[in-house]
């Protein structure tokens, strides 16, 4: 008598996060939709499909800025793992969006058990920390010009294994502005100090 072994499928950490399952669900968001706002309760991560998130803070006088822009293949909303109650940016959606949601508690269970997602998870937030220490240096040491050169080439995924992605029409001067820690008027001047143009970038 012949038995016949069972085949076990090998866990996928982008397939499970491409689909919809316990604890998950996958959402469309249109442009300058809000996904979270800053002091909402914290009860999930996100994970990019498709499409380029805008995270900013609002300080207590009122003052916004822009602490980070996510593409596909990114999560954002971590912090409700790390102890966070309440969501500390403001996620907007700064074009069409695919958006997988992960509930915190189905989160932190398929980290426990399943080692391949745990290491997706942490690689993407050891690229993050890596780009934020940059930032900071970026801030603290380069000029204006420098630093919105440096803007423009992450925006293009440039240095990245994957292909260089057009920026055209995508980002305002706002937005830019908010990056680089300067004005919407002095990223216009130094555009067209280093004859840099592009659609729609009013």
């Amino acid at each position: 008598m012949t038995t016949k072994k069972a085949t076990t499928i090998a866990f996928n950490p982008k397939t499970f996060l491409a689909k919809v399952g316990a604890g998950k669900a996958i959402s469309k968001y249109h442009k300058d939709q809000i996904v979270f706002s800053q002091g909402e309760v914290g009860d999930a991560v996100f994970y990019i499909q498709k499409g380029k998130i805008k995270l900013t803070v609002v300080s207590e006088r009122g003052r916004e800025a822009v602490v980070g822009l996510i593409g596909p293949g990114h999560f954002f909303g971590e912090g409700c793992l790390n102890g966070h109650p309440l969501r500390v940016t403001t996620a907007t959606a700064i074009e069409e969006c695919l958006i997988t949601r992960i509930a915190k508690t189905a989160m932190i269970a398929t980290m426990q058990s399943e080692p391949k997602f745990s290491e997706l998870f942490m690689a993407d937030l050891l690229s993050r920390n890596s780009r934020i220490e940059e930032d900071l240096i970026d801030q603290l040491f380069n000029s204006s010009e420098k630093r919105l050169a440096r803007a423009l080439l992450l925006l293009a995924n440039f240095g990245k294994d994957e292909a260089p992605e057009p920026i055209v029409g995508t980002f305002s001067q706002e937005v830019l502005a908010g990056m680089i820690g300067t004005t919407r008027s002095r990223v216009g001047a130094v555009r067209n100090a280093v004859g840099i143009w592009w659609r729609d970038l009013q």
